[in-house]
């Protein structure tokens, strides 16, 4: 596992909770520290909706622990009875994600059997956690998941596009390529999560600003461009080597899918602010991936196996180019608005 800022930012939340709960006398700190290991999120928005929402769920956890101790004792099946009403409660608030910290607060305030100085101490140390880790989260190297999904998205291009390269030639080790595609796999998933996690913050704000919402299209053609590169993959490895095939059917796959990954390449230049805009037209990819499609039909021969598999690589491989003209759309509907956000900057400036 690599090293990283949230594993650093854990660490530093542990140890600020424990000195802050050897500070405030509390008897035993672990409490706070296990908090603020749940505590951490990937996001200052989720941090400060996870503040809010353990609080309500800490809060009512530890009623129900208080009276279950009073009422109940705290027998083991007292323990668990509650647990599970407090587990039922916090899917009803829909606050799944607080259940792990909630339960926790929920069993060391039933320890007491019913005190409730003690159970204050506890609820005392949780949100001390809580809080350390929204301090720590907000304060050290902050969470950036926008710079990072653009420089997750140049990463996952490059394992992409060697992997399509070499897919048809079949030049890759079979270890190998079966080693760097599992990776890729998991890389999209991660940029998935992380686009959910923007889509989830624009959803919070009453009134998102146009600028967001363009940045969200951007964000969303990029990961597309990448889920249909990688379908192309998958089309590859389960139906193009089943099939019969001629040297001239391996030279148009494998010419085609080159162009779609320079194609691919050119536009995030584009989206980079490195090329002009308007310096490349879909329109003749457009023509060459069609072109592809036919040609890749006109060439089925039925007196050869498996020549069917070849139509789903083909229809992979068109999707893949079709979402590159897309892309690319956006790509250039962006660099206008920019230049002209940017004109009217200097208007403004002169008037």
């Amino acid at each position: 596992m690599a090293f990283g800022a949230r594993i650093l930012k854990t660490g530093m939340a542990v140890t600020l909770a424990l000195y802050l709960s050897v500070l405030f006398n509390f008897a035993s700190p672990v409490g706070a520290a296990i908090a603020a290991i749940f505590a951490m999120q990937p996001s200052i928005y989720r941090s400060w909706r996870y503040f809010l929402d353990q609080i309500q769920t800490s809060t009512m956890g530890a009623v129900i622990a208080l009276l279950g101790g009073m009422l109940l004792s705290n027998e083991p099946i007292a323990v668990g009875l509650v647990c599970i009403l407090v587990i039922m409660i916090s899917m009803k608030m829909n606050r799944a994600d607080t259940i792990g910290l909630t339960l926790v607060t929920v069993i060391s305030v039933m320890e007491a059997s019913g005190q409730w100085q003690f159970a204050l101490t506890r609820f005392l140390l949780t949100l001390t956690g809580i809080l350390s880790a929204f301090i720590i989260n907000i304060t050290v190297f902050p969470p950036q998941p926008r710079k990072q999904y653009i420089q997750q998205i140049e990463n996952v291009f490059t394992s992409l596009s060697l992997l399509l390269r070499t897919a048809v030639s079949h030049e890759m080790k079979e270890s190998v390529f079966r080693d760097e595609k599992n990776g890729l796999e998991g890389a999209i998933k991660a940029l998935a999560d992380k686009y959910a996690l923007f889509e989830e913050e624009q959803k919070q704000l009453r009134r998102a600003k146009y600028s967001q919402t363009r940045q969200m299209v951007v964000y969303k053609n990029l990961l597309g461009s990448l889920q249909k590169g990688y379908q192309v993959l998958e089309a590859i490895d389960r139906h193009y080597f089943q099939a019969d095939r001629t040297e001239q059917t391996d030279e148009l796959f494998d010419r085609h899918l080159e162009q779609l990954i320079k194609y691919h390449e050119y536009i995030l230049l584009k989206f980079e602010e490195k090329l002009k805009p308007g310096a490349n037209d879909s329109e003749p990819l457009a023509e060459d991936n069609d072109r592809f499609l036919k040609s890749a039909i006109n060439g089925y021969d039925p007196q050869k196996s498996g020549q069917l598999r070849l139509s789903v690589v083909a229809a992979a491989i068109y999707d893949y180019g079709y979402q590159l003209e897309r892309l690319d759309k956006v790509a250039d509907q962006i660099h206008r608005m920019n230049a002209d956000d940017k004109e009217s900057a200097v208007l403004s400036e002169k008037i």
